[in-house]
C-alpha cells in the first residue's frame, strides 16, 4: 500500500465534499440540530406534579403532611376536595396526577401510638412520573415520621440517620445522562450515512471504471475514501461535546484525549460499516435506506442509551453486545460522568476495534475490481 495513492483518493473525496455544500451542512449542521432537538425535547426530569388534597381530618398534623408534600417543590396544588370520590375524576381527566387523602382520625391515631395512615392515589398512565412521585412520597412520609419522633423524643437521637449522596450527577438531570447517548446516536447516523453513499456514488457516476483502470489497490481506495470522513467525524465530536458542555452542563470528569481516542475507534467502525453498505449495494438510494435501518433504531433501542440492556430478552442482549454503539455509550458515560480511565474503557475499545476489523475485511473482500 502506497500512502501517495491513498492520499490522492482522499484528496479527490475532499474536493467532492467541498464542491457539495449539502454534505458539509449534513455533516456539521445536522449533529448540532439533532442534539438541540433531542436535548431539549427528550427529558426524563419530572417537575410540578399536580396534587389534589382530600383532608378529612382538618388537624395540625394533616396540614403539616400537606405542607411537607408541597415543600418538596415536586408537587403543586391542584385543588381540594371533601371526599376521595371527588378526587378520582380529576385523575381521570388529567387535571391532577396524584391525590393525597388524609382520613378522619389521622392525628388521633398517631398520638395514641397507632398507625396514622394516609393514602396517595397516582395516575398510572405515565409510569415514569408515577414511579418518581411514589419515590418522593415515600421519602416525604419518612421525613414527616422522623420529624414527629424528634418532637416527641426531644433530645434523644434517632437510632438510624440515613444520608444520601449522589455521585457523577448530583442533581439527577436527565440531560447529563442523555447527551452522551445522543452523541452516539448522532455519530452513528451521520458517519454511516456519509460513507454509505461514497462508493455507490462512484458506481452510479461511472467513475469507478476509471479507478479500476489505475494501479490503485482496493485497500487504498477504501482507506482514501475513509480518511476525509474520519476527520469530519472528529469535528462532529468536538461540536457535539462543546454544545453539550455549554448548553446542557455535561461535565467532563475524565481525559479529553481518552474521550477522542474512544470516539475515533467508534468512528472508524461506523465509517467502515457505511463503506461496506456502499460496496454491497452500489446504489445511493438503497445504501441510504439500509444505513438508516441498520443504525438509527439499533443505536436508539439496543445501545443502552434509553433502555438498560440488562432488562432486555436474551436474544436482544446478544445483538446489543455486537453493536459498537453499546460500547461507546458505556465509554462516554464512564469518561465524562465518572472520570474513569483506560483501565475501565479498554474493553469497549477492544470491542469497537474488533468490529472495525471485521467490517474492513468484509468490505475489502466484497470490493472487486470489476463492474457488473
Amino acid at each position: 500500500m502506497r500512502l501517495g495513492r491513498t492520499g490522492a483518493i482522499a484528496m479527490k473525496e475532499v474536493m467532492h465534499i467541498l464542491r457539495d455544500p449539502q454534505v458539509l451542512i449534513f455533516a456539521l449542521g445536522m449533529p448540532v440540530l439533532l442534539l438541540l432537538l433531542f436535548g431539549y425535547a427528550v427529558s426524563f426530569d419530572v417537575e410540578r406534579i399536580p396534587l389534589v388534597v382530600v383532608d378529612q381530618d382538618r388537624t395540625t398534623d394533616s396540614r403539616e403532611l400537606q405542607e411537607a408534600f408541597f415543600a418538596s417543590r415536586l408537587f403543586v396544588p391542584a385543588g381540594e376536595r371533601e371526599a376521595a370520590e371527588e378526587a378520582e375524576p380529576l385523575l381521570k381527566r388529567g387535571v391532577a396526577r396524584a391525590a393525597l387523602i388524609v382520613p378522619r382520625g389521622f392525628a388521633r391515631s398517631g398520638r395514641r401510638g397507632a398507625d396514622a395512615r394516609a393514602q396517595l392515589l397516582l395516575d398510572g398512565t405515565d409510569n415514569t412520573t408515577a414511579g418518581i412521585a411514589l419515590g418522593y412520597a415515600n421519602a416525604i412520609a419518612l421525613g414527616f415520621t422522623q420529624g414527629r419522633l424528634e418532637r416527641e423524643l426531644g433530645d434523644v437521637a434517632l437510632p438510624v440517620d440515613v444520608r444520601v449522596r449522589t455521585f457523577s450527577n448530583p442533581r439527577l438531570l436527565s440531560a447529563v445522562v442523555l447527551v452522551p447517548g445522543l452523541m452516539v446516536l448522532i455519530l452513528v447516523m451521520v458517519a454511516v450515512m456519509l460513507t454509505a453513499l461514497t462508493i455507490a456514488r462512484e458506481y452510479e457516476n461511472g467513475s469507478m471504471e476509471q479507478l479500476f483502470a489505475t494501479p490503485v489497490r482496493r485497500i487504498e481506495i477504501i482507506l482514501g475514501k475513509l480518511g476525509p470522513y474520519f476527520v469530519l467525524g472528529l469535528v462532529q465530536v468536538l461540536l457535539v461535546l462543546t454544545v453539550g458542555v455549554l448548553l446542557f452542563d455535561v461535565p467532563v470528569q475524565g481525559s479529553l484525549l481518552l474521550l477522542f481516542g474512544t470516539a475515533s475507534v467508534f468512528l472508524l467502525a461506523m465509517l467502515m460499516q457505511g463503506l461496506l453498505i456502499s460496496v454491497v449495494t452500489k446504489n445511493q438510494m438503497v445504501a441510504s435506506q439500509i444505513a438508516i435501518i441498520s443504525t438509527m433504531l439499533p443505536a436508539l433501542l439496543l445501545s443502552g442509551f434509553v433502555f438498560p440492556i440488562e432488562n432486555m430478552p436474551a436474544p436482544l442482549q446478544v445483538i446489543a453486545n455486537v453493536l459498537p454503539a453499546k460500547y461507546l455509550v458505556h465509554g462516554l458515560r464512564a469518561i465524562l460522568l465518572r472520570g474513569n480511565g483506560l483501565d475501565v474503557v479498554w474493553p469497549d475499545l477492544l470491542a469497537m476495534a474488533a468490529f472495525f476489523a471485521l467490517m474492513l475485511v468484509a468490505a475489502t473482500r466484497r470490493f472487486t475490481r470489476r463492474v457488473a
